[in-house]
């Protein structure tokens, strides 16, 4: 017996180039149409909106911040220095460096004499600054305690001694109850001056002459721009004024 021959249904090649073509055409309208949105995006982004996103990632990596002044110098009228400003040295900390700070404390204070107030003073002063930003401890400090902490300083991450210029009276407590004195910078010192000259003054006229011309006195702050990182570190000074 012969066996049936199997059917198979006969393909129409014409129908089915025109259906490929159709699908061909249908993805290359597709393409093309991410193409023309993909580029009017990146013309809007580097034609349209350059200036704008220029100056944005330029605000965001340089800012302006605060020099303060050196405080004036008071004389009598025969041209004897009351009032100067001398050479000293102050212990700083950076709190983000420094990882539990009252324990650091605890230890700092083994080295350097820290009180009672002048921790209520530092973490007063700690608000008014960002974690990555050096916070005042303890100003005057004597040649011994910079010595101490110069042997340790590799105890103490985050901590550091710089100098700054301190006021100093020549004729001592003769002419307190005049000139009167300065002391560290407060909420309430801030409510009679102008704030925003202020920024980076730690001290400030509390008493006597140096309160009465303390807008003479401290003078005007200077400004410089700056470089920062992505968390807002200073990396480098760009301009000074």
């Amino acid at each position: 017996m012969l066996a049936r021959a199997t059917q198979r249904p006969i393909k129409d090649a014409g129908a089915e180039q025109a259906q490929f073509a159709r699908r061909a055409r249908q993805g290359f309208l597709i393409m093309l149409l991410l193409m023309l949105g993909l580029s009017a995006r990146y013309f809007y982004l580097q034609v349209l909106s350059h200036e704008d996103y220029s100056t944005r990632s330029e605000s965001n990596r340089v800012q302006v911040q605060p020099i303060a002044p050196n405080r004036g110098l008071i004389y009598d009228r025969r041209g004897r220095v009351l009032a100067e400003n001398r050479p000293a040295y102050r212990l700083e900390l950076i709190p983000e460096e420094v990882g539990d700070i009252e324990r650091v404390l605890e230890r700092l204070a083994e080295v350097v004499r820290l009180d009672g107030d002048d921790l209520e003073r530092f973490r007063k002063a700690r608000q008014r600054y960002r974690d990555f930003e050096r916070v005042p401890l303890r100003f005057n400090l004597d040649e011994a305690e910079v010595a101490r902490f110069a042997v340790n300083q590799h105890r103490f991450e985050g901590v550091d001694v710089t100098p700054y210029l301190a006021r100093h009276y020549p004729l001592g407590n003769m002419m307190t109850h005049v000139l009167g004195y300065v002391g560290r910078v407060d909420p309430a010192d801030l409510g009679r001056v102008d704030a925003a000259n202020y920024r980076g003054t730690t001290h400030i006229g509390k008493t006597g002459i140096e309160r009465q011309y303390e807008t003479e006195l401290h003078g005007v702050s200077g400004l410089e721009r700056v470089e920062t990182n992505a968390r807002g570190r200073v990396v480098q000074v760009l301009e000074r004024q």
